[in-house]
């Protein structure tokens, strides 16, 4: 079995099982393709995929080329299965992409109100990203939201 981990710098390495086996390089494609398959199954909702590959050292908070979270994917396209295993595995509910958007504001936006509800018991910040998750349920007439 060949272990894979990625680091920072988009450099991946595969880890064979055995410690006297030397471990081989990804090269930056490689990891482009790991990166975007990991995308494909978070908008997909194929939590048993994406969990392999996060099991096996791929970064929760991994980011694509928009700075996109697999958790942001999975509870924009409502998969929430997918979104609760990423919580469990500490994804960063807070995380933004390059347009300043935020996981809850984009949940709420695409009317996933059990996701809304599930990022906010997780701590998601409302007050942050463009717009913010309060802004968004203004807009679109989701404010019952964010009762207590």
């Amino acid at each position: 079995m060949v272990l894979m981990s990625i680091d920072p710098g988009d450099s991946a390495v595969a880890t064979p099982d055995s410690a006297s086996d030397p471990a081989p390089r990804l090269t930056p494609e490689d990891t482009q393709r790991i990166i975007a398959l990991a995308m494909d199954f978070a908008r997909e909702g194929r939590t048993e995929d994406l969990m392999e590959f996060i099991d096996h050292g791929l970064p929760v908070d991994t980011l694509d080329h928009e700075a996109n979270t697999p958790l942001m994917l999975a509870a924009y396209h409502g998969h929430q299965e997918t979104v609760t295993a990423l919580l469990a595995r500490g994804a960063d509910v807070d995380a933004r992409n390059t347009r300043d958007q935020s996981i809850v504001a984009g949940a709420m936006f695409k009317g996933e109100d059990a996701i809304v509800r599930q990022l906010i018991e997780a701590g998601a910040d409302l007050d942050v990203g463009t717009p913010t998750a309060r802004q968004a349920a203004v807009l679109f007439g989701r404010e019952h939201l964010l009762a207590d």
